[in-house]
């Protein structure tokens, strides 16, 4: 049964460690030169910035980890492959390592984590019910899951407290859905992954002493992708097999419109550049903070569709379903990003707006 203290205490311990240790962690990588320099190309901070900030938030997640101490079958694989995640963005952050290298630490941590069995085995579809996979492509949907939910909060952790503020808003959607779903486990490792974020933010928030670095936003994908394995694919919802995209929507839809462009612009996917929804709203005319509370607000309307679509009825989800499409192009818009740069919905609505104003 639910201890709702136990939850509580699990975020305090997690956040008021997560306060306490970052400060000695920017010491610590600031005596270690890990540090992340200002550029003219992708970089938008002034001024060298400690990175690996990240280690604080792992830290913070331990310990609301050891008061918990939940016990779960496939916990030391998840363990291990968390451990290797973390070294592979610490390595990245001191080293700057190549794309091709960062790759093979992820899917080690993958492979790690399906060598143990916790693989996607089932999904809900509409009309169609429960489709249970063969092995092998449970296991290929998996190790793709989990890259991919790395590379996403990886990518969005361009402005200060984006991926922290993005990653606590997605866990806490997840944590609603485990609590209404009864799963508890998965309700003990959001809260104290959400309490570390929180405890972060104090830092990390605009203007920024710290940046979590590939250290902090790998581990954090890492655990999203983990916990939505754990909970939201094993839901019987109608549309089960979106949720734990909704849950992190914004990552997503950027890293996909990412990729889609490089692969138009004959790039490599792994290429960096400045044209990532966070850019995107900031050459739109809006300040750093701006920016960073716009996709806030979208990620938490995303978050309340995922919570929705787990519990909802058909009728309820298909109409959930349309108000994410108009959510996704609503953004999309104005992050300036739609193909020729159209924007219906927005100007539809400006045209409404003018309509009435000329009726007073």
């Amino acid at each position: 049964m639910w201890n709702i203290n136990e939850l509580i205490i699990a975020f305090i311990i997690s956040c008021i460690t997560t306060l306490i240790v970052t400060p000695i962690v920017i010491k610590i990588v600031y005596k270690l030169n890990v540090v992340d320099k200002p550029d003219n190309f992708r970089k938008m901070h002034h001024g060298i910035k400690p990175t690996a900030g990240g280690l604080a938030i792992i830290i913070g997640a331990s310990a609301g980890y050891l008061y918990l101490q939940p016990v779960y079958e496939h916990m030391p694989a998840i363990i291990l492959g968390a451990a290797i995640m973390i070294i592979t963005g610490l390595l990245d952050d001191i080293f700057k390592l190549k794309a091709s290298h960062k790759l093979i630490g992820q899917a080690t941590a993958s492979i790690v984590v399906v060598s143990s069995g916790l693989i996607i085995e089932k999904l809900t579809l509409p009309f169609m019910g429960t489709v249970y996979f063969d092995d092998f492509f449970g296991v290929f949907l998996t190790i793709i899951w989990i890259l991919a939910a790395s590379n996403a909060i990886n990518l969005i952790d361009g402005l200060d407290g984006l991926a922290a503020g993005v990653s606590a808003i997605g866990l806490a959607s997840i944590l609603v859905i485990a609590v209404l779903d009864v799963r508890i486990v998965v309700a003990y490792l959001s809260i104290i992954l959400i309490g570390s974020c929180v405890g972060f933010l104090y830092y990390n928030f605009y203007p920024s002493k710290v940046f979590m670095g590939d250290t902090g936003s790998l581990f954090l994908g890492y655990s999203i992708a983990i916990v939505s394995m754990m909970g939201l694919f094993k839901n019987v919802a109608f549309f089960s097999f979106i949720v734990p995209i909704v849950v992190i929507a914004i990552p997503v839809l950027d890293t996909t419109i990412a990729i889609i462009r490089r692969i138009y612009n004959h790039q490599s996917i792994a290429s960096p550049d400045k044209k990532h929804i966070h850019y995107q709203l900031m050459n739109m005319g809006y300040s750093h903070q701006a920016t960073v509370l716009i996709i806030y607000a979208f990620s938490i309307f995303f978050g309340c569709m995922a919570i929705i679509v787990s519990s909802a009825t058909l009728l309820t989800s298909l109409f959930s379903i349309l108000l994410l499409i108009i959510g996704f192009q609503l953004i999309t818009e104005i992050a300036g990003m739609t193909l020729y740069q159209r924007k219906p919905l927005l100007n539809g609505f400006r045209k409404l707006v003018h309509v009435k104003r000329d009726n007073f």
